[in-house]
């Protein structure tokens, strides 16, 4: 072979000697001219100006954008809050804006009778995807027994701050409701007071509750179809849901039920409930489906531990949450004082189904049982 020198080796040497030298040669001269290019393309764009964006700067400028998309949508339904729970009311109903600990912004409202004294408080805490608007209803019924309400609409629902739907943590709902729960206290000095939650609010009650400094300022805990054991649609995604919440948490699922779950047998209730704009209708996102479970979990692991007296009541044809975790929290919990009430046929929103005044009533009943314990 011109210009190739070839050198091999016997194969019973064991030793492999370099055999294409001109070849070598050749790949040394071409990186000295790529290198000599280099240089030159150097100079000539050195003083050149130049725009650099570096991947940090892309990242904050679409979270910049994304922020003031979830800000601009906060107020558009902050705005929307105020036309909920005022209707009709000649009591002393009252809107307030409170922010936690966070420097987020939570939309606030209260029903207080004007006329006599409270004899007690219900500090209210709604479902996921819902607002505290749509206990008005409920909040007029309490007032006409001497009752005063107070709600607060969690981050990412009603007219609070956040990403609509969105929960990055219920953990923060839980302190939000301890927080909001004392402030309230702070308001009414001596009065006695009851924390109420629907659904996974009535997880997020509980599980403040087992704090001792939240449970000392109780009279007792309502909780309605609260979500004490959820399982995941498929068991790959239980296993898989706390990564992907960190990786993707405001990922949606698609294939949500956009004519809504039946959580009433009342019609005009279900037109109501899904035709209202504060209430999100939208496929559930990932970090918020994994706080349910992280939450249940949990209160799985400590029904035992719970201590604080508590109404549960819940409907047996729920298709939402598991009535039989509700009575498993009535046969677990070391509570002295504990009720439970459930409903034969009744569906998953109890205060709007067609016997509603039937719940409530029971619900004041047992709020009136305790305070003349």
């Amino acid at each position: 072979m011109a210009g190739v020198e070839v050198e091999l080796t016997s194969g019973a040497s064991g030793r492999i000697i370099p055999i294409f030298r001109s070849v070598r040669q050749a790949l040394r001269n071409l990186l000295v001219f790529v290198q000599t290019a280099f240089l030159w393309i150097a100079l000539l764009f050195r003083h050149r100006p130049r725009r650099v964006f570096s991947s940090d700067t892309v990242v904050q400028a679409k979270r910049k954008r994304r922020a003031n998309r979830e800000e601009e949508d906060a107020l558009a339904r902050r705005a929307l809050a105020h036309a909920f729970g005022r209707d009709g009311c000649e009591d002393d109903f009252s809107e307030h804006l409170f922010v936690n600990s966070r420097r987020k912004v939570l939309f606030t409202r209260s029903w207080t009778p004007v006329s006599e004294n409270m004899k007690g408080l219900l500090v209210l805490l709604h479902g996921l995807n819902e607002h505290s608007g749509r206990y008005e209803h409920f909040a007029k019924q309490l007032i006409s027994h001497r009752y005063g309400v107070y709600a607060m609409d969690w981050i990412g629902h009603g007219g609070s701050d956040g990403l609509h739907g969105y929960v990055p943590s219920l953990d923060h709902v839980v302190a939000d409701t301890k927080a909001f729960l004392e402030k309230v206290r702070l308001e009414n000095p001596g009065v006695p007071c009851f924390l109420f939650g629907h659904s996974t609010g009535g997880a997020v009650v509980l599980k403040a509750a087992l704090h001792p400094d939240v449970e000392v300022m109780l009279e007792g805990v309502i909780l309605t179809s609260p979500a004490l054991r959820v399982r995941p649609t498929h068991p790959i995604f239980g296993a898989l849901a706390p990564v992907f919440s960190l990786l993707l948490p405001k990922f949606q699922f698609s294939g949500a039920n956009k004519r809504g779950i039946p959580v009433s047998r009342d019609p005009a209730a279900l037109v109501a409930k899904y035709s209202d704009p504060l209430v999100y209708t939208g496929p559930i996102r990932i970090r918020t489906g994994s706080e349910i479970l992280r939450i249940t979990s949990y209160l799985q692991r400590n029904l035992k531990k719970i201590t604080v007296p508590f109404l549960v009541l819940h409907g047996m044809a729920d298709r939402v949450t598991d009535p039989c975790a509700s009575l498993e929290l009535y046969n677990q919990a070391a509570s002295k004082h504990k009720s439970i009430k459930l409903y034969e046929g009744f569906l998953h929103d109890l205060l709007f189904e067609p016997e509603r005044d039937d719940v409530a009533a029971d619900i004041i009943n047992w709020m009136d049982s305790k305070l003349q314990c």
